[in-house]
């Protein structure tokens, strides 16, 4: 069996490492290839219903499923022509208008931002003047812990980009984002009535708001109703996607506009993922192949832990966004017969070379229950050529012009083969460049491996029903 796939606009899935001794056999993949054809028939019902079997929402009522509509940009589709145009006026607005832009979320309506902001801004973006961040909004996010601490620090740091603006004269202009489909989740809730009150009565700022929430009238979203008594902007959560898959949404493209970011090339990257996962073939298929590969580890071969590994510090925040991706679509207490299968591996996140440092170590010699996988980009648009500032040190003399992409490609390639060596389970996504186009296709790749594996598990991939248990004690704690 071949050990790679790679598609025609260069984004590569190299497999091999999943397979061999101690590892999956060919013939544990055609054992279960009934199994696959009814995974693959199963998405492409999806694809064309916008249903998923057995799927209901947390009322227990039945729920569209259109995550696999996310890349098409159409009317009757989560992304239409006149929301796309929308958010695009958005973002001229902030750019135009705005001198940042705070945005209030939680979970699924926080960590694809939060990847888009790290990977195509970084730490030193609010740090940039205007005209260097091509006149966008410097961006901070709070509302993603109940955090009293964090809280007084975002508004030290709104102060200080404010003092740098009004010592030139200028009224400091603020834009408040909350996100909650419900408009009552508790994260987001009370972020923004703290930061709405705070930096609402100070006169010399001029605060405005822009909700991101459920439209429908009947869903009773508090958020919508403050949106309509003040005449704020507003953008939808749509139904039919859940928060982990929200990023190629109006959720995440908020963001996405607001730092400038190319939305057709975004979303075109995940349709030509969509486009080459179709096939009932895994050996074609790599969003398939991936899932078979992680059922058949964990069913078969006892691997209850998967890393997710991204090598460059920009990738750290990929690896949280999927782990909620993984947890939440895969971590089922019950199948969809009703029976106990306590299904789904543990996520954890990892940076490569960071974690080399850290986690390699139970990588390499620990229990052999864990899949690791490395996410390789092989332009990041950025090369440090080392200098010797101090040739007289031998130490300092070997590394003299040594490009730090080559060797962040060297750490990867050395901690892959040595997991190899050992029969260790590895994969490796290679995207040739870091752009909008291979960003949403690695989004979109992710969420179709969950779904073909959740199939293939006979899990809900689209419901988080162990989430409710903790949420009944919090409003009764608090007496809600």
């Amino acid at each position: 069996m071949i050990g790679n796939l790679r598609l025609q606009d260069g984004f590569e899935f190299d497999f091999g490492t999943m397979l061999g001794e101690g590892r999956i056999q060919e013939e544990d993949i055609r054992a279960i290839e009934p199994k696959i054809k009814e995974a693959a028939a199963a998405l492409a019902e999806t694809r064309r219903s916008g249903t998923a079997k057995g799927h209901l929402s947390k009322d227990g009522v039945p729920e569209k499923v259109y995550f696999t509509r996310l890349p098409y940009v159409a009317e009757g589709n989560p992304n239409t022509p006149g929301s796309i145009r929308a958010l695009q006026e958005f973002g001229d607005y902030l750019r135009n208008h705005v001198d940042a832009v705070l945005f209030l979320g939680v979970g699924g309506s926080f960590l694809g931002n939060k990847v888009l902001y790290d990977l195509f801004c970084g730490d030193g973006w609010n740090t940039l003047g205007p005209a260097q961040r091509g006149y966008r909004p410097a961006v901070i996010f709070g509302g993603n812990n109940l955090d009293p601490l964090q809280s007084r620090q975002i508004v030290d740091q709104v102060w200080s980009l404010a003092r740098n603006t009004m010592t030139k004269g200028n009224r400091f202009r603020l834009m408040l984002v909350p996100i909650s489909k419900s408009g009552t989740t508790l994260e987001t809730l009370t972020a923004f009535s703290y930061f709405y009150d705070e930096f609402k009565r100070e006169t010399y700022l001029d605060t405005e708001v822009a909700v991101v929430t459920d439209l429908n009238p009947e869903a009773n979203s508090p958020l919508l109703q403050l949106a309509a008594e003040n005449n704020w902007r507003r953008f939808a959560v749509k139904n039919g996607i859940g928060g982990r898959f929200s990023v190629l949404n109006d959720v995440g493209l908020v963001t996405a506009v607001t730092i400038g970011l190319d939305l057709e090339k975004f979303l075109e990257g995940a349709r030509f993922m969509d486009r080459a996962c179709q096939d009932d073939d895994c050996t074609k298929n790599p969003a398939l192949m991936n899932a078979v590969l992680k059922y058949l580890a964990g069913e078969k071969y006892g691997c209850d832990l998967e890393v997710f590994m991204g090598y460059g510090i920009c990738f750290k925040s990929l690896a949280e966004w999927y782990v909620q991706l993984l947890a939440e679509s895969l971590g089922k207490r019950l199948n969809r017969k009703g029976e106990k299968v306590h299904y789904g591996r543990t996520p954890i996140a990892a940076v490569g070379t960071t974690d080399m440092h850290a986690q390699t170590q139970q990588h390499q010699d620990g229990r052999r229950n864990k899949v690791v996988q490395f996410l390789q980009v092989d332009n990041l648009h950025s090369d440090v050529a080392l200098p010797n500032p101090f040739s007289h040190i031998p130490q300092f003399a070997k590394y003299a012009g040594l490009s730090l992409n080559r060797a962040l490609q060297v750490a990867l390639l050395a901690n892959r083969e040595a997991l190899d060596k050992d029969n260790r389970f590895t994969a490796l996504y290679r995207l040739p460049h870091l752009e909008a186009y291979y960003i949403g296709e690695i989004f979109y790749f992710l969420m179709l491996s969950v779904a073909y594996e959740a199939e293939l598990a006979d899990v809900d991939a689209y419901d988080q029903p162990g989430v409710e248990a903790y949420k009944k004690i919090i409003k009764r704690e608090l007496g809600n």
